[in-house]
């Protein structure tokens, strides 16, 4: 049995604006169904029959027995996306010039053996995109 790929489903506010945000800021093809996609990130776009249906993920409960000393986000994720070290930064400025609103501009830390560097692109109904890349202490 294989199991196919996740497909994020959001439930938006107003879903015209919602599909020019994902297709004009963030890269995506976009359909009238409100598929929104970009290499191997999927999204259904879906309306909401009331903004307070809108409910973005909010943070979640500290945990200290992760295999390393972080114990968990400072802020709720709604969905995050592995990325290339250098191209973190690239996809950030290329949100930020086609008009994303950055959340979280890009910052580093480390936990275990490896360093992080992460950002926050927020949607216009407040979804927390995080883009995450990591890498091996030397």
């Amino acid at each position: 049995m294989i199991l196919g790929k996740p497909i994020q489903v959001r439930l938006v506010s107003d879903l015209q604006k919602s599909q020019f945000y994902y297709r004009d800021c963030l890269g995506c093809s976009v359909d009238d169904w409100g598929h929104a996609e970009r290499d191997e990130v999927s999204f259904i776009l879906q309306q909401a029959v009331s903004s307070e249906d809108v409910k973005p993920n909010v943070v979640s409960a500290k945990r200290p027995n992760y295999p390393t000393e972080w114990i968990g986000p400072d802020y709720g994720w709604d969905t995050f996306l592995h990325i290339g070290w250098e191209e973190l930064d690239q996809f950030v400025e290329e949100v930020r010039v086609n008009g994303g609103n950055i959340g979280i501009e890009p910052f580093t830390g480390a936990h275990g053996d490896w360093e992080f560097k992460n950002a926050h692109i927020l949607d216009p109904d407040g979804y927390n995109i995080v883009l995450g890349a990591m890498r091996k202490i030397k």
